[in-house]
């Protein structure tokens, strides 16, 4: 009786520790009224970064039809874009303040 007892109570509390875990859904996965109550702000969500290709030849004429552009990207030739300023990060006085004079830091 002892041992069903201890055994029913470390289930109670291994299903409690479960309970506490991060909600990793993403929106995309869920459906219907889930989908529609999501809550961005309880769930975190890690910025994608963008490549750009930096140096594009202007090509015209069946050149420019038959062009593959996944087949010669080279990874020396991309750029990240980066959206957003330092900006948009501040708050309050120092959002009020901040010109083109601040530094960049």
């Amino acid at each position: 009786m002892k041992n069903i007892a201890l055994i029913l109570g470390v289930l109670l509390i291994s299903f409690g520790a479960f309970a506490q875990q991060e909600n990793n859904v993403k929106q995309s996965d869920l459906k219907g009224p889930a989908y529609k109550n999501y809550k961005h702000w309880m769930h975190k969500t890690e910025p994608t970064k963008i490549y750009s290709d930096n140096n594009k030849k202007s090509l015209q004429g069946p050149a420019y039809k038959n062009q593959k552009p996944g087949k010669n990207t080279v990874e020396q030739d991309l750029v990240e874009v980066k959206i957003g300023s330092d900006r948009q990060k501040l708050t309050g006085p120092a959002y009020k303040n901040h010109g083109p004079w601040s530094k960049k830091g």
